[in-house]
């Protein structure tokens, strides 16, 4: 709890913030899609609210309480939550400060590779749940544990258009890309997901990949702005996600990415 001393012997998040949880929660609320699937995938029973962005499972009977950028925190501080999970990119600070000054144990993730992930996971699995490590981390680890492929290939990920926005420095989506055996021509850029014109956006560019989340690229859609370089539409899921989908993004991606249609003539 923010402010609360001493904090020793406190499990800390990600962010080094101690947080009042002396045992196992049980009423969860995740603002966060990704953890939202983890803990529904390794402990369901605990979990009793989610955001409405957080459709895995599909089958996840939970109370919504809006989103992860503007979550309902009065109805979440009347579910009488143990822990609130959170994320630093994809949660508002203001929301997590409400929150932790009504006295809600809010837990904060941050995740910018594969590694990370891996070890947040494990920590939230492990230490804040007092789960284990389950299955599905134990085989995204092994999954992603080989090498990249060599050599890199040149590569663009949009995440939007109108403007065109794409991945860039220090993402987690990033890190999944070079695993991947891309190279990212505009991480070198200082925003990590830059801004580009329509004519910087195929500069260098040898394969364009498009997922279908956040904005939703489709074979009508996306495909036209690179006339003359090949393009993969990919499992936005599997590219942005850290949680149970790790276990099975590497091999969703790699044959996506093998898929890649060439130019149309």
């Amino acid at each position: 709890m923010a402010g609360k001393s001493p904090a020793c012997g406190l499990p800390r998040d990600d962010l080094g913030t101690p947080v009042d949880l002396r045992t196992p929660p049980r009423r969860v609320v995740s603002l966060v899609p990704s953890l939202t699937e983890a803990v529904a995938h390794t402990c369901p029973e605990v979990l009793v609210a989610a955001t409405q962005w957080c459709t895995h499972p599909a089958d996840l009977a939970v109370e919504r309480v809006r989103g992860t950028k503007n979550p309902d925190v009065r109805r979440i501080i009347e579910l009488a939550p143990d822990l609130v999970l959170c994320n630093k990119e994809e949660n508002r600070r203001i929301d997590v400060e409400r929150l932790r000054a009504a006295g809600v144990a809010v837990w904060v993730t941050e995740v910018e590779t594969v590694d990370e992930a891996m070890v947040s996971l494990t920590r939230l699995c492990v230490e804040v749940l007092g789960a284990g490590v389950p299955a599905w981390l134990a085989e995204a680890e092994s999954a992603w544990a080989p090498p990249p492929p060599e050599p890199a290939r040149a590569a663009v990920i949009p995440v939007w258009r109108d403007p065109w926005m794409v991945v860039g420095r220090n993402t987690f989506t990033g890190d999944i890309a070079h695993r991947l055996g891309l190279r990212l021509v505009h991480a070198d850029r200082p925003d990590r997901y830059p801004r580009l014109t329509e004519a910087e956006l195929t500069v260098g560019v040898d394969l364009a990949v498009l997922p279908d989340e956040p904005y939703v690229f489709t074979e009508d859609d996306g495909p036209e702005a690179f006339p003359d370089i090949p393009v993969a539409l990919v499992e936005g899921r599997a590219l942005t996600w850290y949680g149970p989908s790790l276990a099975t993004a590497r091999g969703t991606l790699t044959a996506q990415l093998a898929r890649a249609a060439q130019p149309r003539s």
